[in-house]
């Protein structure tokens, strides 16, 4: 089926690795210019020369797919846009100073972007810090509000219409053991995108979020990697086996194209049926 995403403009957070880089070279192969933004140049350098559908590899300058050439890459270390004022500039910098590279304001319209970054330290609740926790939220919720507001302003100044799509987790709605801070954030992440929704909705901007199971990322095959750890979770899902991220990016390409024109609000799970038990 064709989702018509052909010639649009996308802004993937999170992109080196994970749902958030099986992202940007789905949206590449669908015709998509994309903008792929993450914390590790490496990453983006090795997205830059793997071969994706329609290009073949190729070494020189790094270019991620779409982008001209002026416009190469963006590059955000975790807790870093929480770093800065709401006003999108520095502390320290004079009223009516933007940040110059900042992805709303660089590139013109940029529906829709898609966030794909998270956090998620595995510790006990009594044993949780300070560190962790403001780490966390920085990372999983204040830089996708800060993240969507500039490209939501953009739209809006514009009269340009778009589409949000937050990566949340089954975590939002089932708490499990030693994830405190992860389903916290989490649980935050369904409730602003509903009303990011709600208020952006009338200005043609449609909000929605993905809530995964294991997504089985090198770093879950990693931490899932013990089958007695891995039977306890598979033992929950009715369709008895985790998530790829090809699951995942499908459904995030679903929400970002006009095929969901009438969808917005919602968290959809990605889930083999977990959600349900």
């Amino acid at each position: 089926m064709d989702l018509g995403l052909a010639g649009r403009r996308a802004l993937v957070t999170g992109a080196g690795k994970g749902i958030g880089r099986g992202t940007v070279k789905a949206l590449h192969a669908a015709g998509v210019q994309v903008v792929a933004l993450s914390r590790t140049r490496a990453d983006l350098d090795s997205l830059v020369v793997e071969p994706l559908p329609g290009r073949a590899a190729s070494g020189g300058t790094a270019t991620p797919p779409g982008l001209g050439r002026r416009q190469k890459w963006l590059l955000c270390r975790p807790g870093a846009l929480g770093r800065r004022k709401w006003t999108g500039r520095r502390r320290g910098q004079p009223p009516g100073h933007q940040a110059r590279r900042c992805p709303g304001t660089a590139l013109g319209p940029l529906p829709p972007p898609s966030a794909a970054c998270v956090l998620n330290p595995k510790k006990p609740f009594l044993e949780v810090t300070k560190e962790a926790c403001d780490t966390s939220f920085d990372v999983n919720l204040r830089a996708v509000i800060q993240v969507s507001q500039i490209v939501a302003r953009g739209l809006i100044a514009r009269g340009a219409p778009g589409a949000i799509v937050n990566i949340s987790s089954q975590a939002s709605q089932r708490a499990i053991t030693n994830h405190s801070i992860y389903c916290s954030t989490k649980g935050a992440m369904d409730m602003l995108t509903r009303v990011m929704a709600l208020e952006l909705g009338p200005h043609k901007i449609r909000v929605n979020a993905v809530n995964p199971t294991v997504v089985m990322t090198p770093m879950a095959q990693a931490n899932w990697s013990d089958p007695q750890k891995a039977k306890a979770m598979l033992d929950r899902i009715p369709l008895g086996r985790f998530a790829e991220v090809e699951n995942v990016v499908d459904v995030i390409l679903f929400l970002l194209s006009d095929r969901s024109s009438m969808t917005t609000g919602s968290t959809v799970p990605v889930d083999g049926g977990f959600l349900a038990t």
